[in-house]
């Protein structure tokens, strides 16, 4: 990877990312969101603050490198998906025996992790019941055997703090804190940190009070980010402090330029997680992948790892594509178009693995012009543990 230049990219009001979903008023009322945004949404969003190269076929270069986009706090802590293995550890009131497992709520009163391994390792702790299809991947379940009797286990929140992350890659166990250097308690993991803001459109009609019979209603979700929290991505090229047009709807975004210091753990992952360092090793994915099951149907690992993969943890597809505008050759004018729509695996997934794969990133082995973008976006990065 070349040497990237890192920006904060602050909103400046709410931001829209639709779903893939093609929408229209007529046919759909609801548009839904993602955020965190995929690459190709902020680094269009960095792109458009470099000079144009160009409406010509030669013109248009692959020649740019990308990286995120992440969160950052309001004290530049860096912050990324918490890996979908962690599950955290509880410990009942003294006396209270009512409390039971939640991994569907997020709780921050814990005091340490676990990982859920795959259930072929564990049937001596509980997990020899547990039936499914050999020729699939093991179910990933907690290893309860592990568990003191006045514990239960829950979900941790949702972003682990970019230093916190490289103690999870070497191994260690991760606590819900921990006392920073000038003797303050630091959280390790944070909830979503940005609100959801319901936007209702009307269209009225001409020269009466009510409402449209056909696309007069519809809504959008959109996002504010609370207050000091800022994207953060990394371009291989130079932006001077500038606003850019951030998602839907023409909402804008400040982009300033961040310290080496700022970014130091993200050069730190990068630098000493890039590669696997033993045959039987995890993976933590930090970016949006494309796992190929076979020709352009995408699933949560590609087909390729079956046999080297013991486990994996993952979460609901990112699925991404849909209506855009194409220019057809010889005209000028954009006329309605569709993209392949493509099922991403969202980050944070993580990969056990019994032999080292073949390839070191989650993306297909052949494609077109595509391809070689999601590469240079850097779709797929894996960071590898012990």
């Amino acid at each position: 990877m070349m040497d990237l230049n890192w920006y904060a990219i602050e909103p400046l009001d709410v931001v829209l990312f639709r779903e893939s979903k093609p929408f229209s008023p007529g046919e759909g009322s609801w548009a839904k969101g993602i955020f965190p945004p995929l690459p190709s949404t902020v680094f269009q969003a960095l792109r458009s603050a470099l000079p144009n190269y160009g409406d010509l076929k030669e013109n248009k270069n692959r020649n740019l490198e990308f990286l995120g986009a992440f969160l950052m706090d309001g004290e530049n802590n860096i912050w990324l998906p918490t890996p979908k293995d962690l599950i955290a550890v509880g410990q009942k009131p003294e006396g209270e025996e009512e409390i039971e497992d939640d991994l569907e709520s997020e709780i921050s009163d814990w005091h340490r992790t676990l990982r859920l391994q795959p259930a072929a390792e564990l049937e001596q702790d509980g997990w020899s019941h547990l039936c499914f299809d050999s020729d699939k991947l093991s179910p990933m379940v907690a290893p309860t055997g592990e568990l003191a009797a006045n514990e239960f286990i829950c979900r941790p929140e949702a972003w682990i703090r970019a230093d916190v992350l490289i103690k999870y890659l070497q191994g260690e166990e991760i606590s819900n804190s921990q006392v920073d250097s000038k003797g303050n308690k630091q959280a390790n993991f944070l909830a979503d940190p940005w609100s959801v803001q319901v936007l209702p459109h009307i269209h009225m009609e001409s020269g009466a009070r009510q409402v449209r019979d056909a696309e007069g209603y519809f809504t959008e979700v959109a996002i504010r980010m609370f207050s000091g929290w800022r994207l953060v991505a990394g371009i291989s090229s130079s932006i001077e402090m500038t606003a850019v047009r951030l998602g839907g709807e023409g909402h804008h975004a400040i982009v300033t330029k961040l310290e080496d210091n700022a970014i130091a753990p993200i050069k730190q992952l990068i630098a000493g997680f890039s590669q696997p360092r033993s045959e039987k090793t995890f993976a933590y994915l930090l970016t949006p992948g494309l796992a190929e099951i076979e020709p352009t149907v995408y699933g949560i690992y590609p087909s390729a790892w079956q046999e080297c993969l013991a486990g994996c943890a993952s979460d609901r597809p990112l699925l991404w594509g849909g209506v855009s505008t194409i220019k057809r050759k010889h005209d000028e004018k954009a006329e309605f178009g569709l993209l392949p729509q493509r099922a991403f695996v969202p980050p944070g997934t993580v990969y056990r693995f019994n032999n080292r794969p073949s390839t070191v990133n989650l993306l297909p082995e052949h494609g077109g012009t595509w391809l070689t973008t999601f590469q240079k976006l850097n779709y797929g990065k894996l960071l590898w543990g012990k």
